[in-house]
């Protein structure tokens, strides 16, 4: 007996039989599939099951905490984005996009090869090879393309042959995307997609995982792993962009009363599989101005009464959809040259019928309707004359009126002619004790006589009115009362110096010490007399009040 099962052992091993079992695509792809799963879902175009074996020889497998994962890369850790532009609605595309982020300092070239940015620093010693994983260099001393070799390397995971591209050797990553029991592999660079059609797809959300692989020497090494979750539904995906002139913030679903509001629809169709289907909007305001129904995707809608609204739209249309397969028909009374139930003209007629079905998509808000300002116009523009000298800014007074309720708050910026650079900003409240109807004054100074572009804005709590205007600035005449003040100014003070330095001079040059016995008196007097002039009409100020004053002794 013990004869019998060696020579059993030893007929498995010249047969090449393998003693253990081979790992499948779902044992190295996902820890979280169950036995039954493919069984919920149908086939998907271009995919294959995994089931299917997987060659670990050349494509190793390293679980989670396995110290090989260190040193799978050069300088750091390789991340890996996989994203998607899900939701998709059922029978559309949807395309998943995989990115993979090198470390610090690192990219890659033209030619797929991993490089060194330049005059970039990381916390690595800087390395005299400019390249992290120079794959052409290797492809082109090594035997990569020769016959032998292309047969054993060249392969997917399942043994398929990488495809036949001129640009193959800028290729040095293996991409295997795995969802609903079933993968997808690609060659690539650095990023790649792939799209699936969502029409055997159960409605709900699924998981997508991608398992990126590497060249190394004669085989590829695990890089990283990432996953993403994608919903498939039954709804066309629907959303609303709502805006209104005026209206402060936009998404606080709060606007104006008697100002039109802009509702723009978006419907999410990325792969356009709406493009050839009539699609029809249904919009309810719910202000009881009744239900609307049209085929743009933009309409305009005023609410003349202040309060707290329900808008609800329905989007709707129709498309494609495969056709069931004909059911057999009992048989015909009437003698027929065919089988009973299987007339090929009714058939044709049945197979070659265009199939639709109807898809809805659904959007609901809450609005809120108040107050607010309506519109602000400037009526009038004065240049302010002042009575005493001011410094060179210039000033203007603007007459606003405005619609709506009274405004809290007035802002402008004042810019150059383009309205392009802004020069200066000022914003100031406003008295609530305008009154009705709304007129105000706002005075703004201007750097200079020329051409401004200002912007002025009134504003409350839920709206900002906002008109522009160009002002032109005059400049200041000569002959101006304040340019002839400044100018009288300066000629007094020069002659009033000039006048007292004259004066010091002359009385200098004559005063002189003699007695008063011997003193005529006649000069002195004159000179007195002299000097009391000029004060009298250069300083008519400095006169006393009580002309017996000057009689007293002491006063000269």
């Amino acid at each position: 007996m013990g004869y019998l099962c060696y020579f059993l052992g030893f007929l498995l091993l010249a047969a090449g039989l393998p003693l253990g079992a081979a790992k499948r695509y779902h044992e190295v792809l996902s820890n979280e599939r169950t036995s039954d799963y493919t069984r919920e879902h149908n086939q998907l175009s271009g995919w294959s099951s995994d089931e299917n074996e997987w060659n670990e020889n050349l494509y190793p497998e390293w679980k989670r905490g396995d110290p090989r994962w260190k040193h799978s890369w050069k300088g750091g850790n390789v991340q890996v984005v996989l994203t998607s532009d899900s939701p998709a609605l059922v029978g559309s595309n949807i395309t998943f996009a995989v990115k993979l982020v090198f470390p610090r300092c690192q990219k890659e070239d033209a030619n797929g090869d991993i490089i060194y940015e330049k005059n970039c620093r990381n916390d690595i010693a800087a390395s005299h090879d400019p390249y992290v994983y120079n794959w052409t260099e290797w492809t082109e001393d090594g035997d990569w393309e020769n016959g032998t070799n292309r047969k054993h390397h060249n392969v997917f995971p399942d043994g398929r042959p990488f495809p036949h591209h001129h640009g193959r050797r800028k290729w040095n990553f293996v991409y295997v995307f795995h969802t609903l029991g079933q993968y997808s592999q690609k060659l690539g660079r650095c990023s790649e997609n792939v799209s699936i059609n969502t029409a055997n797809v159960k409605i709900g959300p699924q998981l997508m995982e991608v398992t990126v692989y590497r060249r190394h020497g004669r085989a590829y090494a695990p890089l990283a792993k990432a996953k993403v979750v994608y919903v498939v539904t039954d709804q066309i995906p629907i959303s609303v962009n709502m805006s209104q002139k005026n209206d402060r913030n936009s998404s606080d679903e709060t606007f104006l009363r008697d100002l039109p509001i802009t509702f723009n629809v978006l419907i999410h169709d990325p792969s356009h599989f709406l493009n050839d289907s009539a699609i029809y909007y249904k919009w309810d305001f719910g202000d009881k101005t009744g239900l609307i129904v049209s085929n743009h995707h933009t309409l305009n809608h005023t609410y003349v009464l202040k309060g707290n609204f329900s808008f609800n739209l329905t989007v709707q249309t129709a498309v494609p959809e495969p056709c069931p397969s004909p059911s057999p028909r009992p048989p015909k009374p009437t003698p027929s040259l065919f089988p009973a139930g299987d007339d090929p003209l009714e058939l044709r007629e049945i197979l070659g019928k265009d199939c639709e079905i109807t898809r809805d998509g659904y959007f609901k808000g809450p609005i809120t309707i108040v107050e607010g300002i309506l519109e602000v116009n400037i009526i009038q523009m004065s240049d302010v004359q002042m009575p005493m000298p001011q410094p060179d800014d210039s000033l203007m007074d603007f007459v606003v009126t405005c619609q709506g309720i009274i405004p809290t708050e007035v802002c402008t910026i004042i810019s150059d002619p383009a309205c392009q650079m802004a020069q200066n900003t000022i914003c100031s409240p406003v008295d609530v004790d305008l009154g009705d109807p709304c007129l105000l004054t706002v005075r703004r100074a201007f750097n200079g006589s020329g051409t401004y572009c200002m912007n002025l804005t009134l504003g409350d709590d839920a709206s900002l009115a906002l008109t522009s205007t160009l002002v032109s600035v005059p400049g200041r005449d000569a002959g101006s009362p304040v340019r002839m003040a400044k100018g009288a100014l300066v000629s007094v003070g020069c002659l009033a110096v000039f006048v007292i330095v004259i004066a010091l001079l002359v009385y200098k040059k004559h005063k002189e010490y003699k007695p008063i016995g011997k003193s005529t008196g006649i000069r002195d007097q004159g000179l007195n007399a002299f000097l009391n002039q000029a004060k009298v009409k250069f300083f008519p100020g400095s006169r006393e009040k009580d002309p017996l004053l000057k009689s007293q002794p002491g006063i000269l």
